[in-house]
Protein backbone atom coordinates (compact mmCIF):
# COMPACT_ATOMS: atom_id res chain seq x y z
CA UNK A 1 0.00 0.00 0.00
CA UNK A 2 2.99 2.08 0.92
CA UNK A 3 4.10 1.51 -2.63
CA UNK A 4 1.12 2.48 -4.30
CA UNK A 5 0.87 5.31 -2.46
CA UNK A 6 4.11 6.91 -3.57
CA UNK A 7 3.73 6.58 -7.26
CA UNK A 8 0.30 8.06 -6.48
CA UNK A 9 1.92 10.64 -5.39
CA UNK A 10 4.54 10.98 -7.32
CA UNK A 11 1.66 10.86 -10.32
CA UNK A 12 0.16 14.08 -8.75
CA UNK A 13 3.47 15.86 -7.97
CA UNK A 14 4.37 15.54 -12.12
CA UNK A 15 1.09 15.98 -13.25
CA UNK A 16 0.80 19.60 -11.42
CA UNK A 17 4.57 20.56 -12.23
CA UNK A 18 3.09 19.65 -15.80
CA UNK A 19 0.26 21.42 -15.95
CA UNK A 20 1.98 24.90 -14.05
CA UNK A 21 4.78 24.19 -17.14
CA UNK A 22 1.99 24.49 -19.53
CA UNK A 23 0.38 27.64 -17.97
CA UNK A 24 3.35 29.44 -18.08
CA UNK A 25 3.51 32.28 -18.24
CA UNK A 26 0.46 33.52 -17.01
CA UNK A 27 1.96 36.27 -15.51
CA UNK A 28 4.38 39.31 -16.52
CA UNK A 29 8.01 38.59 -16.58
CA UNK A 30 10.57 40.34 -15.13
CA UNK A 31 13.79 40.56 -17.16
CA UNK A 32 17.02 41.49 -14.93
CA UNK A 33 20.09 43.50 -16.94
CA UNK A 34 22.57 44.10 -14.34
CA UNK A 35 23.62 47.31 -16.25
CA UNK A 36 22.45 50.26 -17.11
CA UNK A 37 20.37 51.18 -20.15
CA UNK A 38 21.87 50.65 -23.04
CA UNK A 39 24.81 48.22 -22.59
CA UNK A 40 25.46 45.44 -24.37
CA UNK A 41 23.32 43.32 -22.46
CA UNK A 42 20.43 46.15 -22.03
CA UNK A 43 20.67 45.69 -26.13
CA UNK A 44 20.27 42.12 -26.03
CA UNK A 45 17.48 41.81 -23.53
CA UNK A 46 15.05 44.44 -25.14
CA UNK A 47 15.39 42.41 -28.53
CA UNK A 48 14.15 39.10 -27.31
CA UNK A 49 11.91 40.88 -24.41
CA UNK A 50 9.62 42.52 -27.42
CA UNK A 51 9.52 38.81 -29.13
CA UNK A 52 8.72 37.27 -26.13
CA UNK A 53 6.45 39.36 -25.09
CA UNK A 54 4.54 39.09 -28.70
CA UNK A 55 4.78 35.12 -28.98
CA UNK A 56 3.79 34.58 -25.10
CA UNK A 57 0.99 37.26 -24.74
CA UNK A 58 2.51 38.39 -21.58
CA UNK A 59 4.85 41.33 -21.14
CA UNK A 60 8.59 40.91 -20.07
CA UNK A 61 9.53 43.63 -18.41
CA UNK A 62 13.15 45.11 -18.40
CA UNK A 63 14.68 45.73 -14.63
CA UNK A 64 17.87 47.59 -15.26
CA UNK A 65 20.16 47.04 -11.59
CA UNK A 66 23.68 48.62 -12.96
CA UNK A 67 26.87 48.57 -10.22
CA UNK A 68 29.15 46.38 -8.94
CA UNK A 69 30.31 44.65 -12.63
CA UNK A 70 26.80 43.38 -12.72
CA UNK A 71 26.96 41.55 -9.22
CA UNK A 72 23.52 43.57 -8.11
CA UNK A 73 21.30 42.58 -10.64
CA UNK A 74 23.35 39.17 -10.27
CA UNK A 75 22.46 38.85 -6.54
CA UNK A 76 18.51 39.64 -7.22
CA UNK A 77 18.13 37.04 -9.66
CA UNK A 78 20.32 34.47 -7.54
CA UNK A 79 17.84 35.26 -4.26
CA UNK A 80 14.94 35.83 -6.42
CA UNK A 81 11.54 32.71 -6.48
CA UNK A 82 12.57 29.86 -8.90
CA UNK A 83 9.27 30.58 -10.33
CA UNK A 84 10.48 31.25 -14.15
CA UNK A 85 9.20 35.02 -13.29
CA UNK A 86 12.46 36.13 -12.91
CA UNK A 87 15.45 35.60 -15.44
CA UNK A 88 18.59 37.31 -15.71
CA UNK A 89 20.64 38.24 -18.89
CA UNK A 90 24.26 38.59 -18.12
CA UNK A 91 27.99 39.40 -19.76
CA UNK A 92 31.50 37.73 -20.28
CA UNK A 93 31.92 38.90 -16.70
CA UNK A 94 29.96 36.10 -14.83
CA UNK A 95 32.10 33.72 -15.62
CA UNK A 96 35.23 35.35 -14.05
CA UNK A 97 33.34 37.56 -11.55
CA UNK A 98 34.46 35.39 -8.55
CA UNK A 99 38.00 35.41 -9.90
CA UNK A 100 38.06 39.19 -9.53
CA UNK A 101 36.14 39.28 -6.23
CA UNK A 102 37.55 37.96 -2.82
CA UNK A 103 33.28 37.29 -1.94
CA UNK A 104 30.58 37.14 -3.86
CA UNK A 105 26.56 37.05 -2.39
CA UNK A 106 26.42 34.56 -4.21
CA UNK A 107 28.15 31.32 -6.02
CA UNK A 108 28.59 31.54 -9.32
CA UNK A 109 27.59 27.69 -10.74
CA UNK A 110 25.41 27.27 -7.69
CA UNK A 111 22.93 30.11 -6.86
CA UNK A 112 21.75 29.96 -10.57
CA UNK A 113 20.00 27.84 -13.03
CA UNK A 114 21.62 28.59 -16.61
CA UNK A 115 18.93 28.57 -19.56
CA UNK A 116 21.20 29.27 -22.75
CA UNK A 117 23.95 30.66 -24.08
CA UNK A 118 22.82 33.50 -26.04
CA UNK A 119 25.82 34.85 -28.19
CA UNK A 120 29.60 35.90 -28.40
CA UNK A 121 31.07 39.44 -28.42
CA UNK A 122 33.99 41.08 -28.55
CA UNK A 123 34.37 44.57 -27.14
CA UNK A 124 35.65 47.45 -29.42
CA UNK A 125 38.21 50.53 -28.20
CA UNK A 126 36.76 53.59 -29.52
CA UNK A 127 38.15 56.81 -28.68
CA UNK A 128 36.34 60.51 -29.05
CA UNK A 129 36.23 62.10 -31.76
CA UNK A 130 38.45 64.96 -30.13
CA UNK A 131 41.56 62.43 -29.08
CA UNK A 132 44.18 63.00 -32.19
CA UNK A 133 44.81 59.08 -32.39
CA UNK A 134 43.95 57.63 -35.37
CA UNK A 135 44.75 53.84 -34.45
CA UNK A 136 46.68 51.67 -32.07
CA UNK A 137 49.91 52.18 -32.37
CA UNK A 138 49.23 56.13 -31.90
CA UNK A 139 47.40 55.76 -28.65
CA UNK A 140 50.35 53.52 -27.31
CA UNK A 141 52.72 56.08 -27.95
CA UNK A 142 50.30 59.00 -26.54
CA UNK A 143 49.85 57.32 -23.84
CA UNK A 144 53.71 56.63 -23.28
CA UNK A 145 54.85 60.11 -23.93
CA UNK A 146 52.16 61.35 -21.23
CA UNK A 147 51.40 58.32 -18.67
CA UNK A 148 48.14 58.63 -16.94
CA UNK A 149 46.97 61.47 -19.27
CA UNK A 150 44.45 59.34 -21.11
CA UNK A 151 40.88 58.79 -18.95
CA UNK A 152 39.38 55.62 -19.95
CA UNK A 153 35.69 55.08 -18.61
CA UNK A 154 34.75 51.69 -17.30
CA UNK A 155 31.96 49.73 -16.11
CA UNK A 156 33.40 48.51 -13.03
CA UNK A 157 35.43 45.72 -11.73
CA UNK A 158 34.24 42.35 -13.47
CA UNK A 159 32.89 43.26 -16.87
CA UNK A 160 34.59 42.43 -19.83
CA UNK A 161 35.23 46.26 -20.29
CA UNK A 162 37.45 46.23 -17.81
CA UNK A 163 39.48 43.10 -18.47
CA UNK A 164 39.44 44.60 -21.92
CA UNK A 165 41.70 47.96 -20.52
CA UNK A 166 43.29 45.78 -17.85
CA UNK A 167 44.86 43.48 -20.52
CA UNK A 168 45.53 46.21 -22.84
CA UNK A 169 47.62 48.34 -20.39
CA UNK A 170 49.30 45.44 -19.56
CA UNK A 171 50.68 44.29 -22.77
CA UNK A 172 51.25 47.76 -24.51
CA UNK A 173 53.16 48.75 -21.20
CA UNK A 174 51.70 51.95 -20.59
CA UNK A 175 49.47 53.75 -17.90
CA UNK A 176 45.93 55.00 -18.06
CA UNK A 177 43.84 56.48 -16.00
CA UNK A 178 40.60 54.37 -15.31
CA UNK A 179 36.98 56.34 -14.70
CA UNK A 180 34.11 54.00 -12.84
CA UNK A 181 30.50 54.21 -13.79
CA UNK A 182 27.87 52.11 -12.73
CA UNK A 183 26.95 50.74 -16.34
CA UNK A 184 28.10 50.22 -20.30
CA UNK A 185 25.52 52.64 -20.88
CA UNK A 186 26.67 55.38 -18.69
CA UNK A 187 30.25 55.26 -19.89
CA UNK A 188 28.90 55.34 -23.63
CA UNK A 189 27.28 58.26 -22.71
CA UNK A 190 30.51 59.80 -20.85
CA UNK A 191 32.71 59.12 -23.98
CA UNK A 192 29.81 60.80 -26.34
CA UNK A 193 30.03 63.81 -23.98
CA UNK A 194 34.04 64.17 -24.30
CA UNK A 195 34.31 63.42 -20.50
CA UNK A 196 36.70 60.75 -20.92
CA UNK A 197 38.77 59.99 -23.87
CA UNK A 198 38.47 56.08 -24.67
CA UNK A 199 36.59 53.19 -23.61
CA UNK A 200 36.45 49.32 -24.48
CA UNK A 201 32.85 48.54 -24.97
CA UNK A 202 30.52 45.85 -26.35
CA UNK A 203 29.93 47.03 -29.88
CA UNK A 204 25.97 47.09 -30.00
CA UNK A 205 26.01 50.73 -27.94
CA UNK A 206 28.84 52.14 -29.72
CA UNK A 207 28.42 51.19 -33.64
CA UNK A 208 25.83 54.19 -33.96
CA UNK A 209 28.43 56.54 -32.57
CA UNK A 210 30.54 55.53 -34.59
CA UNK A 211 28.81 56.06 -37.79
CA UNK A 212 28.12 59.08 -36.67
CA UNK A 213 31.31 59.88 -36.05
CA UNK A 214 31.09 61.08 -32.68
CA UNK A 215 33.37 57.92 -31.57
CA UNK A 216 36.41 56.75 -33.35
CA UNK A 217 37.05 52.87 -33.68
CA UNK A 218 40.63 51.74 -33.06
CA UNK A 219 40.27 47.63 -32.65
CA UNK A 220 38.31 44.84 -31.49
CA UNK A 221 39.35 42.60 -28.97
CA UNK A 222 38.42 39.16 -30.62
CA UNK A 223 41.05 37.23 -32.94
CA UNK A 224 39.37 38.07 -36.26
CA UNK A 225 37.75 41.50 -37.90
CA UNK A 226 34.29 41.60 -36.73
CA UNK A 227 31.45 41.65 -39.27
CA UNK A 228 29.69 44.98 -38.97
CA UNK A 229 33.37 46.76 -38.72
CA UNK A 230 35.32 45.33 -41.50
CA UNK A 231 37.48 48.04 -41.57
CA UNK A 232 38.72 47.76 -37.42
CA UNK A 233 41.74 45.56 -36.96
CA UNK A 234 42.12 43.45 -34.05
CA UNK A 235 43.84 44.75 -31.02
CA UNK A 236 46.26 41.95 -31.67
CA UNK A 237 47.70 42.92 -35.27
CA UNK A 238 49.32 45.69 -33.05
CA UNK A 239 49.57 43.07 -29.61
CA UNK A 240 50.28 39.57 -30.88
CA UNK A 241 48.81 37.72 -28.82
CA UNK A 242 45.75 40.06 -27.31
CA UNK A 243 42.29 38.18 -27.18
CA UNK A 244 39.13 38.66 -25.49
CA UNK A 245 36.00 37.81 -26.59
CA UNK A 246 33.19 36.22 -23.64
CA UNK A 247 29.46 35.25 -23.82
CA UNK A 248 26.54 36.76 -23.24
CA UNK A 249 23.83 34.37 -21.53
CA UNK A 250 20.19 33.64 -19.75
CA UNK A 251 19.98 32.30 -16.48
CA UNK A 252 17.17 32.28 -13.90
CA UNK A 253 17.07 31.96 -9.85
CA UNK A 254 18.57 28.60 -8.34
CA UNK A 255 16.27 25.39 -8.56
CA UNK A 256 13.69 26.43 -11.03
CA UNK A 257 12.04 23.62 -12.26
CA UNK A 258 13.29 21.90 -15.09
CA UNK A 259 10.46 22.25 -17.03
CA UNK A 260 10.45 25.84 -16.90
CA UNK A 261 14.09 25.90 -17.83
CA UNK A 262 13.03 24.23 -20.80
CA UNK A 263 10.26 25.88 -22.14
CA UNK A 264 12.61 29.29 -21.13
CA UNK A 265 15.31 27.62 -23.28
CA UNK A 266 12.86 26.92 -26.45
CA UNK A 267 11.61 30.29 -26.52
CA UNK A 268 15.39 31.88 -26.42
CA UNK A 269 16.51 29.56 -29.25
CA UNK A 270 12.95 30.55 -31.29
CA UNK A 271 13.83 34.11 -30.86
CA UNK A 272 17.51 33.47 -31.97
CA UNK A 273 16.16 31.78 -35.26
CA UNK A 274 14.60 34.63 -36.56
CA UNK A 275 15.47 36.38 -39.54
CA UNK A 276 15.23 39.96 -38.34
CA UNK A 277 16.64 39.01 -35.23
CA UNK A 278 19.62 37.40 -36.08
CA UNK A 279 20.37 40.24 -38.69
CA UNK A 280 20.12 42.58 -36.28
CA UNK A 281 22.62 40.74 -33.83
CA UNK A 282 24.89 40.54 -36.72
CA UNK A 283 24.88 44.06 -37.46
CA UNK A 284 25.50 45.12 -33.59
CA UNK A 285 28.66 43.04 -33.47
CA UNK A 286 27.45 40.05 -32.21
CA UNK A 287 28.14 35.93 -33.05
CA UNK A 288 24.45 34.24 -32.78
CA UNK A 289 24.84 30.87 -30.61
CA UNK A 290 22.30 29.25 -28.62
CA UNK A 291 22.92 26.00 -26.64
CA UNK A 292 21.40 23.71 -23.92
CA UNK A 293 21.41 24.44 -20.23
CA UNK A 294 24.41 21.48 -19.58
CA UNK A 295 26.24 23.14 -22.94
CA UNK A 296 26.15 26.45 -21.34
CA UNK A 297 26.87 25.27 -17.86
CA UNK A 298 29.86 23.68 -19.19
CA UNK A 299 31.23 26.57 -21.02
CA UNK A 300 31.10 28.79 -17.70
CA UNK A 301 33.09 26.04 -16.16
CA UNK A 302 35.76 26.20 -18.77
CA UNK A 303 36.10 30.09 -18.65
CA UNK A 304 36.20 29.60 -15.07
CA UNK A 305 38.96 27.57 -15.16
CA UNK A 306 41.16 28.97 -18.36
CA UNK A 307 41.08 32.77 -16.66
CA UNK A 308 42.13 31.65 -13.77
CA UNK A 309 45.18 30.67 -15.37
CA UNK A 310 45.32 33.92 -17.27
CA UNK A 311 44.53 35.92 -14.45
CA UNK A 312 47.98 34.79 -12.48
CA UNK A 313 50.21 34.37 -15.47
CA UNK A 314 49.41 38.53 -15.74
CA UNK A 315 48.84 38.78 -11.80
CA UNK A 316 45.54 39.82 -11.63
CA UNK A 317 44.84 39.57 -7.95
CA UNK A 318 40.95 39.35 -6.20
CA UNK A 319 40.18 42.84 -4.42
Amino acid sequence: MKRIHFFCTLAIAFGTSSAFADAYPDKPIRFVVPSSAGGGSDVLARMFAQKMSEHWGQQVVIDNRSGAGGIIGSEITAKAAPDGYTILTVAPGYSYNSLLYKKLPYDTLKDFSRVTHLANAPTVLVVHSGVAAKNIPELIAMAKAKPGGLNCATSGIGTSGYLSVILFKRMAGIDLTLVPYKGAGDSTTAIVGGQVQMLFTAPGPAIPHIRSGRLRALGVTSTKRVTSLPDVPTIAETLPGYALEGAYGILAPPKTPRLIIDRLNAEFLRVLQLPDIRAKLVDLGFEPVGSTPEQYTKLVVEDMANWSKIFKEIGIQPE
